[in-house]
């Protein structure tokens, strides 16, 4: 346990959370973070949230700072706090903290409040020497205004690494952010391993090149770009966000923005050829049964109550010319293609 400091040392950042919280009031005093300071759990369901506070603060500080059970320097805890979900209480004073929050995303939410009171150093990923880790005493109750708050990330145009998107998530989290929409598939690339369907990666995941030059340019680099995510890496990132109290709402694109599929699989297309057009054939069964089996897997990797699909900009003009397409139309009583 953190023993009481015989002289506080003056804490001179401005205290600024972003999101502004809904009440912040400071006392008298600062909270001092030291080498034996310990994390403490009232609720053994926060223990990722404790491992993931420690794991915070000792990157910068070098502390090797413990998770223990039951009260501790900086105490997490579930309670009745008012508000949405993800509201919490964060009080610091100059020998602990308390965070209580009412549901383990009010936890997430209070300890990424508490990592904004600390110095700006505390966010270096290498040890900072000669740095007082001292917060303001304060009191802080909050909760969230939107129960969505959240980003989305292209990688299809552009692929990251997973260190790049663990990167965004951490910030994310920084800022109380608590959805993201991961665009895995697109025209330019597939990003996500599909047991079932292996040239999606093999094939689907990497093009020859890149248009340059902005929207509509007919300027193209030759440099091949591609990557893709494989199901541990998948696990590896759901698991990383979930920590952090973060949804991944993975989309896969249909039945338009799908010229790296139809490449890699052309019997799903109307032409039964490659780069004909970027829409799937809706007249066949092999699409539907493809997508179902697609989504099987994708379900499977995604704890997400929800599931993007696009929809967004399907040209529709070879399924006016496709008999099978045609042939759907009149056996499902439709009248064009949008329809269909």
């Amino acid at each position: 346990m953190l023993g009481a400091c015989t002289s506080t040392p003056p804490v001179t950042k401005e205290v600024s959370i972003v999101p502004i919280t809904n009440h912040l009031e400071e006392t008298n005093g600062a909270f001092v973070l030291k080498s034996n300071t310990s994390i403490g759990v009232i609720d053994a369901e926060l223990i990722p949230a404790a491992e993931y506070l420690a794991d915070m603060l000792s990157r910068a500080t070098g502390y090797d700072l413990k998770v223990k059970e039951g009260e501790g320097t900086i105490t997490l805890a579930l309670g009745d706090v008012q508000g949405k979900e993800g509201a919490y209480t964060l009080t610091a004073e100059s020998d602990k903290v308390n965070i209580t929050g009412n549901s383990y995303g009010g936890v997430i939410a209070g300890l990424e409040s508490l990592r904004q009171l600390f110095p700006p150093q505390i966010e270096s990923k290498e040890i900072v020497k000669g740095t007082d880790w001292a917060i303001p005493a304060v009191n802080i109750q909050d909760a969230p205004r939107f129960e969505w708050r959240g980003i989305m990330l292209d990688v299809s145009r552009h692929f990251y690494t997973i260190g790049e998107v663990k990167e965004l998530l951490d910030v994310m989290a920084l800022y109380k952010m608590n959805k993201f929409h991961w665009h895995l598939t697109d025209d330019q690339g597939w990003r996500i391993e599909i047991e079932k369907y292996p040239r999606l990666t093999q094939i689907g995941a990497y093009r020859d090149s890149t248009q340059i030059g902005g929207w509509n340019s007919p300027l193209y680099d030759v440099n091949i770009h591609g990557g893709y995510y494989t199901r541990e890496d998948i696990r590896e990132i759901v698991d990383f966000a979930a920590e952090r109290h973060i949804e991944i709402v993975p989309e896969i694109e249909m039945p338009g923005h799908s010229e790296e599929v139809l490449a890699t699989y052309p019997e799903l297309s109307c032409s039964g050829k490659p780069y004909v057009n970027a829409d799937f054939c809706i007249g066949t069964e092999k699409t539907f049964e493809f997508l179902e089996n697609v989504l099987l897997e994708v379900i499977d990797l995604f704890p997400s109550e929800y599931i993007h699909i696009g929809g967004d900009e399907a040209s529709k003009s070879s399924w006016k010319t496709c008999p099978r397409c045609q042939r759907r139309m009149a056996d499902e009583h439709l009248n064009s293609v949008d329809e269909l």
